[in-house]
């Protein structure tokens, strides 16, 4: 038995070395794509193809002996990783069509991301924060926004500051009236609203671009980025769209108006749920050792979700939370719900407990 199993196992790495080359071989044809498609200025993301590619995958799953989802799941991440060989290779015609990008708040956890993304598709990032006040002097890095000689050489001034102190730094950059697109990516809007009114007073383009994602995500996954839009739409979204650069993004515009009424519900009340489960579970005297243990499949990833909220800035949560001015509505409807929950159990009303049910799936976009 031993020696049977020893030796499928040879095969089983015979056959992942053949795999290996395999992949070698579509990657550095994935390059050569990449080098026509920088050449010509096309996108890097075909959907069109990524699409049949996946179709054959899911035609072709019953015959390897494994489900549709799990062959789709492989030919998906070798397609996201064919993007991202066909994005490097292309960087250097990037570079040449891309611009020069001033970060403000260069050090943080999202300036660092924006850093990064910006120089992936081809921009010059230079940046600033007051956390490089003790370093030396180094080209293209300040500490504070007054160091910076000029903002005339930039295309576009990005903030990534603290919430609260939004409006303080975008009036600080448009009072020096840069010539490129200020792109403010606060959480919430409302605050930094007379700072926007002010800047368009000043003649500077500026444009309110939520990334719904935090820094730890890759560049190579579907980035959704909300666009609220004080101006025409399609001029804003054609800014924009030029600026990013990148075949993952997508950029989904709303009015100005609207944006923090919506963050109320998928910031404001994702967060609440997640610090409420985690403030819940210290009331109740268990071991959270025991708890993991014995873990439901439900538990363990509402404690995930939990936990990727817990472990975040608190001042950023807060101030996500304070600052909303839509914020009461949705602890109203948070407290609501629990009390017609708890009353339907209390007074054994099935029906009612099942209508309660129906209504939260058909809102979370299941349907019955």
């Amino acid at each position: 038995m031993a020696d049977d199993l020893r030796t499928l196992r040879e095969s089983i790495a015979e056959v992942d070395r053949g795999l290996f080359e395999l992949l070698h071989r579509r990657m550095e044809l994935s390059a050569r794509v990449g080098r026509v498609k920088a050449a010509s200025g096309m996108e890097v993301v075909a959907r069109d193809v990524e699409d049949r590619i996946l179709g054959r995958a899911r035609e072709r799953a019953e015959a390897a002996g494994i489900s549709e989802e799990a062959m789709e799941s492989i030919f998906r991440d070798i397609l996201r990783a064919s993007v991202e060989r066909q994005h490097r290779v292309g960087m250097e015609e990037r570079v040449r069509r891309g611009g020069r990008v001033l970060v403000v708040g260069g050090a943080g956890g999202m300036g660092s991301w924006l850093r990064r993304f910006l120089a992936l598709v081809g921009h010059r990032v230079d940046a600033i924060d007051p956390a490089w006040a003790d370093l030396s002097a180094e080209e293209g890095r300040w500490s504070t926004l007054e160091a910076v000689p000029s903002l005339e050489p930039y295309d576009a001034v990005v903030l990534s500051v603290p919430l609260a102190r939004g409006p303080e730094v975008l009036d600080g950059v448009t009072a020096r009236r840069p010539r490129g697109l200020v792109v403010e990516i606060a959480s919430i809007q409302s605050h930094i609203e007379p700072s926007l009114v002010r800047a368009e007073e000043r003649g500077v383009r500026t444009c309110a671009l939520h990334p719904m994602f935090g820094p730890g995500a890759s560049p190579y996954e579907p980035l959704t980025f909300v666009l609220a839009c004080r101006r025409e739409p399609t001029e804003e979204r054609q800014a924009v769209e030029a600026f990013l650069r990148h075949p993952y993004t997508r950029v989904v515009a709303i009015p100005f108006a609207h944006h923090d009424r919506l963050m109320g519900w998928l910031l404001g009340l994702a967060h609440l749920h997640g610090m409420l489960f985690g403030a819940a579970l210290a009331e109740s005297g268990l071991d959270p050792a025991e708890l993991l243990a014995c873990a439901s499949t439900t538990f363990t990833r509402q404690a995930g979700t939990a936990r990727s909220v817990l472990l975040e800035d608190p001042e950023l949560y807060f101030d996500i939370q304070r600052l909303n001015p839509h914020r009461e509505a949705v602890y109203a409807a948070a407290r609501d719900s629990l009390s017609r929950l708890v009353s339907s159990v209390r007074e054994d009303d099935l029906d009612g407990f099942r209508g309660l049910l129906a209504g939260a799936r058909r809102a979370v976009g299941e349907a019955e």
